[in-house]
C-alpha cells in the first residue's frame, strides 16, 4: 500500500432547466424561416420557469389584424405576446410576423436567425411578465435579452447607434389572451 488516500469530490450541482412545451406553427412559407429546433433553442434560454408556449409564424395580414384587434393598432408589427395564465407556469402565444422580421433584419443588417433568436427571447420574456413601458424596465428587460442572447452567440441587437435605438426596439407589448380570467 501506498498510503494514498481516496478523496471524494462532491459532485457539480446541475441547475435544472425550466420544462418547456414549445408548439410551432408556420401560417406562412417556411422555407426561409428558423427551424422548430432552432426556436425551442431560443424560447428554452429564456425560459425562467416553467412554460408551454405556441410559436406562430404568421403573414402581415394576419399580424396586422391582431395588432388592430389586441392593441388598436392598424399595421402588422414584429412580435406580439398573448399571456393567458402565469399562476403555476406560464402558458401564451408568440406571434412573429415573418414579412416584417425579414423586412427589418435586411434593413438592419442581421441575418433572419438573429432576428428571429431575438424576437423569440424577447416574446418569452413578455411572457414572463418582463416590459418596457418605463425606461428602467425597458434597460432591465434589454439587458436580459442581450445575456441571454450572447449565450446562444447572438450579436446584442441594442448596439446601434443611439439614434437608431428606436428602429432596433422590438414593438412587442404583453396581451392578455382571451382565456385570461
Amino acid at each position: 500500500a501506498t498510503g494514498l488516500l481516496a478523496v471524494k469530490r462532491p459532485l457539480p450541482v446541475r441547475r435544472e432547466r425550466p420544462r418547456l412545451t414549445l408548439a410551432v406553427q408556420y401560417g406562412v412559407a417556411s422555407a426561409t424561416l428558423p427551424a422548430p429546433a432552432a426556436l425551442r433553442r431560443w424560447a428554452k434560454a429564456a425560459a425562467e420557469r416553467a412554460a408551454s408556449v405556441t410559436l406562430r409564424f404568421v403573414g402581415r395580414r394576419e399580424g396586422r389584424t391582431l395588432n388592430a384587434l389586441y392593441r388598436g393598432k392598424e399595421h402588422a408589427t414584429n412580435v406580439l405576446a398573448f399571456v393567458y395564465d402565469t399562476s403555476t407556469r406560464v402558458e401564451g402565444d408568440i406571434v412573429l410576423c415573418a414579412p416584417v422580421l425579414r423586412t427589418e433584419a435586411r434593413t438592419q443588417g442581421k441575418t433572419l436567425a438573429d432576428h428571429c433568436a431575438h424576437l423569440v427571447v424577447h416574446g418569452m420574456l413578455h411572457l414572463q411578465g418582463y416590459d418596457h413601458d418605463t425606461g428602467r424596465a425597458a434597460h432591465a428587460m434589454e439587458a436580459r435579452e442581450t445575456a441571454i442572447l450572447a449565450a446562444l452567440g447572438v450579436p446584442d441587437p441594442y448596439a446601434a447607434a443611439v439614434d437608431a435605438r428606436q428602429m432596433n426596439r422590438p414593438r412587442a407589448r404583453s396581451v392578455r389572451g382571451p382565456a385570461a380570467g
